[in-house]
């Protein structure tokens, strides 16, 4: 019997299936397949020639294969990088970096929703196109002007004279990407939470903020990305050794005649593990909120 079931059930969907459908075979595309794997190549060289070339000595450096593992490898290059600061960099970074994403993404939310809620208020509207005038001017036009302004506060080779620019750099964009996701929302959740009961401020955390999650979780690891590895703020901003980020680190082993390059690659190596680490335990959130709106 349910043999029989199971052969109705095929034989109807076949002919209900449409003709474009009936005798398709799926065939290997391998255009497609040789392209990945080459792509996959040229990402994966290079990051297997930093990771074996850390663990080389830089007297061995130029006179070995640089494709092929260290017959001896060594962990003396880390040690080298942590003796020189690295420790004091990496607090630096996790300063500037937390410092200026918490503030920046809470700041863009809530213009974000502020934007999408306001029914079209003139204010709000020269605000959000003041705002997307600030996708249109580079950052290195506006260095100097920062400059300025940080010398005349006062903040220069300070953490703070990295963190209030970051901020700013960062709110127009966060505030593109969230409020596009707001819109999102059915209206009607927001009618329901108002006859509720709720005010703005409890249906912003309580509704927008859940329901916005993954675009949230993008911006934060794409803005804490963009400020890990900013180097003209910190170049330009801070003179002191002590004020340096991880990115200025690499000028550590850089002499006037020649580079430690492994100790330089391993410099780099334990400047990305971090960001690895955030990616992995957002990656399903970043996914999602990059994904998002493809299936509508």
């Amino acid at each position: 019997m349910a043999t029989t079931l199971t052969e109705d059930s095929s034989r109807m969907a076949a002919e209900h299936a449409g003709p474009g459908l009936k005798g398709v075979t799926r065939r290997p595309n391998w255009v497609a397949g040789t392209v990945s794997w080459i792509w996959l190549a040229i990402v994966i060289v290079p990051i297997y020639w930093i990771i074996i070339t850390s663990f080389k000595l830089q007297s061995n450096y130029y006179i070995e294969n640089p494709l092929v593992p260290p017959s001896n490898p060594t962990l003396a290059n880390y040690q080298m990088v942590i003796e020189a600061g690295f420790i004091r960099y990496f607090i630096n970074s996790v300063i500037v970096t937390v410092g200026a994403v918490v503030p920046a993404v809470a700041v863009s939310f809530m213009a974000a929703y502020a934007i999408v809620r306001s029914g079209g208020g003139r204010f709000l509207r020269w605000t959000n196109s003041l705002l997307l005038m600030g996708l249109a001017i580079p950052h290195q036009a506006t260095i100097i002007p920062i400059y300025l302004i940080i010398i005349k506060l006062g903040l220069y080779d300070t953490p703070m004279a990295l963190i209030l620019p970051s901020i700013a750099f960062s709110i127009p964009l966060s505030v593109l990407i969230l409020a596009n996701f707001i819109r999102d929302v059915p209206k009607e959740l927001f009618e329901s939470m108002r006859l509720d009961g709720a005010s703005e401020v409890s249906t912003l955390w309580h509704l927008a903020l859940p329901l916005t999650k993954p675009a949230v979780v993008t911006v934060t690891i794409y803005n804490a990305l963009t400020i890990w590895n900013g180097f003209l703020l910190p170049l330009i901003l801070t003179q002191s050794p002590e004020q340096r980020t991880l990115p200025l680190a690499l000028w550590s082993f850089q002499g006037q005649y020649s580079i430690n390059v492994p100790a330089v690659l391993a410099s780099v190596v334990l400047t990305t593990l971090p960001i690895l680490i955030l990616y992995v335990v957002g990656r399903r959130q970043l996914l999602a909120g990059l994904t998002a709106g493809f299936g509508k």
